[in-house]
């Protein structure tokens, strides 16, 4: 019976020598592993020898066995790392070649925006003052000067949320940041009732108006209110301040334009234009045929606006501002719809 395992042994190591694939090789394990193969046929016929022979048998029968697995793996590895070889050199491979450009996270191009314009006024003085997305109709609109009916409430169509208008003040989503203002100088105020300190704030946020979409239009967009209360404060400090906005944020060289407007908090109010980039002033979809595109209103702080917030328009003057970044970028980097920034293309922002 050794003689015979012995036999068994060197013929199935012959034949795995010449196995040449993984095919090959799971008919080798059949031959010679499986179930019915030589070398478990003797552990079947353990039973049938003498008692002195069974151990000697059934240990070298295990060790045979031990050996047929353990070179039946070692020829799996060979056969692997062949077809590994093989494959490489089928594939050639260009190691000059540039690699997998990895993605990077980036900041979206209306928030850069806003964060330029906000350096921008940092720079020139002025803090940052955050107010809340959903206000009160009195914060929104009474006390800036729009009393319930009041046909200027039409510019602003609103995303009432609760509350029954006009009776029980409702919520809803602010039209615009000059909610912020009330709220700003009342916070002010109480530190000094009877000498409030100056104010020069901005106030970045988004809001939200129920209106129709189109390529200068959208239903929410960010704005940034400016607000700067003091004494001996004139329109010619509010001109000079946005001429010098405009010029750091556009260049040296921009062309821009006030025109008289009207907004029931500011009196005299105003609206600033800047030359259309995105057809040079040769007119477009954009700038509605004109060559130039309104970035803000402004306009110095209606005395009744001033007293709401708890300074004496007797004594204290001041100019507010609110521009669309959303607008700002569309003249940085030439875009001709206003629609792009909230679809989420990425072929849109990657760009930036």
């Amino acid at each position: 019976m050794l003689s015979q395992l012995e036999q068994i042994e060197k013929k199935a190591l012959a034949d795995l020598e010449s196995v040449k694939n993984e095919g090959s090789l799971a008919e080798w394990h059949v031959a010679h592993l499986g179930r019915n193969a030589p070398i478990m046929q003797v552990f079947d016929k353990l039973g049938q020898l003498a008692k002195d022979e069974r151990p000697v048998i059934g240990r070298r029968a295990n060790e045979i066995k031990r050996t047929l697995e353990a070179a039946e793996a070692e020829r799996s590895g060979q056969l692997r790392q062949a077809a590994l070889s093989q494959a490489l050199q089928s594939e050639r491979l260009d190691v000059t070649m540039p690699g997998r450009q990895v993605p990077h996270g980036r900041l979206h191009p209306s928030t850069r925006t806003l964060r330029r314009i906000i350096h921008i006024f940092a720079e020139m003085g002025f803090q940052v003052y955050r107010s809340h997305d959903v206000e009160t109709d009195e914060y929104n609109f009474q006390l800036l000067n729009f009393p319930p009916f009041h046909p200027a409430r039409e510019m602003q169509d609103s995303f009432y949320m609760a509350g029954d208008y006009p009776k029980n003040n409702p919520l809803l989503l602010r039209t615009h940041t000059s909610p912020g203002q009330i709220r700003s100088m009342r916070e002010y105020a109480s530190m000094d009732p009877k000498n409030p300190p100056p104010i020069r704030i901005v106030l970045p946020g988004m809001c939200y108006r129920y209106e129709q979409i189109s390529a200068r239009s959208e239903i929410q967009f960010n704005q940034v209110e400016g607000l700067a209360v003091g004494e001996h404060i004139t329109f010619s400090d509010l001109k000079g301040t946005l001429t010098d906005f405009a010029r750091r944020m556009f260049g040296a060289q921009v062309r821009s334009r006030f025109r008289a407007a009207h907004f029931p908090f500011t009196e005299p109010s105003a609206e600033m234009d800047i030359e259309c980039f995105v057809c040079g002033g040769m007119g477009c979809p954009v700038c509605k045929r004109t060559g130039w595109l309104e970035i803000l209103g402004c306009g110095m702080v209606h005395p009744v606006v001033l007293q709401n917030g708890g300074y004496d328009p007797r004594r204290f003057s001041g100019y507010a501002f609110g521009m669309g970044s959303e607008r700002v970028a569309m003249l940085i980097h030439r875009i001709d719809d206003i629609r792009n920034f909230w679809m989420n293309d990425l072929r849109f922002l990657e760009q930036f």
